[in-house]
């Protein structure tokens, strides 16, 4: 069983930066892909960007490509989300998810295709 731990969020202001973690514990992290998922008020959970166990290979929704960017530090079990310039509409909670990958450069973008989800880190970006 993995267990994820999601920490970096706050309140900025807009045109700021956060750096959101995730630390993973239970499980073998070197074989995992991992995403980030967000959700605003009243809306369903959207994709924001997937990286896979290498390191090596990375998605984004595009209308954030460029202001985000994902990595991660296998040595330390954990997943990081740099967000720069940031926007009102930014403005959700972000979950961070595990799922076991068949090989190093595989990526998912659906919520179902994951396994573990961390409990959320709230973002607010205010204008």
């Amino acid at each position: 069983q993995v267990q994820l731990v999601e920490s970096g969020g706050g309140l900025v202001q807009a045109g700021g930066s956060l750096r959101l973690a995730c630390a993973a514990s239970g499980g073998t992290f070197s074989r995992y892909a991992m995403a980030w998922f967000r959700q605003a008020p009243g809306k369903d959970r959207e994709f924001v960007t997937t990286i896979s166990w290498s390191g090596g290979k990375t998605n984004y929704t595009p209308s954030l490509k460029g202001r985000f960017t994902v990595s991660r530090d296998n040595a330390k079990n954990t997943v990081y989300l740099q967000m720069n310039s940031l926007k009102p509409e930014d403005t959700a909670v972000y979950y961070c998810a595990a799922k076991e990958a068949r090989t190093s450069d595989m990526v998912y973008l659906s919520p179902r295709n994951y396994d573990y989800w961390g409990q959320g880190t709230q973002v607010t970006v205010s204008s």
